[in-house]
């Protein structure tokens, strides 16, 4: 959706304008990768995706990832691309079957699939060569730009002590309508609604991309880390407080104006190459 491919083509094909993002985070430094490729180098069937070597497949049990890709140069850390391989599988602990609209007109849908779960990562780069731990996966789909209809958003997800998840999502639409709701997913696999408390705004960064989260009154919340700060788009650990609830959450930020902007969108074959 990303993919200024797509959008000087003039959107005619989108199987044409397919990409595999992966991107590692840690304390031996950072690591992203997102070459687009053309439909020669799709492959896809009920149960599984193929983009060039990578891939995504459901085996019945659970979510397999396997991942072969040239890793981009990464300022202070990596000078030249590197390929890196690796393995991601994550087992659900739940299934969520539920999808939403995420306007009116029910032209962008947002579906939790896998709310909770444990991750397993393999990849030699990695230190100790991987990790365990929570997992999570989500999609998201549309008929239009995301620009077309939005300002922008922000979206978070977390757990909290006792095992539940708690997902966040709170858009402005083109016209500067609000549109918030949270979920909370028990360790039972029962999902519910809730209301979430208001946004406060988090400090903006080196690209003037700002975002919020919601936090209970009287409390603030802690921006952490920050995992990828681009003109358009901001990837971060945010501790907040949710309904009484302390709890680290996974937080992204878009803004589709500067998505569209044509300036950001000469630089973003920068960090998505195109290889056919």
């Amino acid at each position: 959706m990303f993919s200024p491919y797509y959008h000087w083509s003039g959107r005619r094909d989108p199987e044409e304008h397919i990409a595999f993002n992966v991107a590692l985070y840690g304390p031996q430094g950072h690591a992203w990768a997102m070459t687009e490729r053309g439909k020669a180098r799709l492959t896809r069937d009920r149960h599984s995706l193929a983009i060039g070597n990578s891939s995504f497949r459901y085996d019945g049990s659970g979510f397999v990832i396997t991942f072969d890709e040239i890793f981009l140069p990464w300022p202070g850390q990596r000078i030249l691309p590197k390929r890196m391989r690796g393995d991601i599988r994550l087992v659900p602990g739940c299934l969520g079957a539920r999808a939403y609209d995420l306007d009116a007109g029910g032209f962008h849908i947002w579906q939790p699939v896998a709310p909770n779960g444990r991750v397993t990562v393999a990849c030699e780069a990695l230190p100790d060569g991987g990790w365990t731990g929570t997992g999570y996966h989500d999609m998201n789909h549309g008929v239009r730009p995301l620009e077309k209809d939005f300002s922008g958003w922000d979206w978070a997800r977390g757990n909290v002590g006792d095992g539940r998840t708690v997902i966040l999502y709170d858009s402005v639409l083109a016209d500067g309508t609000n549109s918030r709701f949270g979920l909370v997913c028990g360790r039972d696999g029962a999902i519910s609604d809730f209301d979430p408390p208001p946004r406060q705004s988090l400090k903006r960064g080196f690209w003037g991309v700002g975002g919020g989260i919601a936090c209970d009154g009287g409390t603030t919340p802690v921006l952490k880390s920050v995992l990828e700060d681009t003109p358009f788009y901001r990837r971060s650990l945010v501790e907040t407080v949710v309904a009484g609830d302390s709890v680290e959450m996974m937080h992204e930020t878009l803004d589709c104006r500067r998505l569209a902007n044509p300036v950001v969108r000469m630089m973003l074959p920068f960090r998505m190459p195109r290889h056919t």
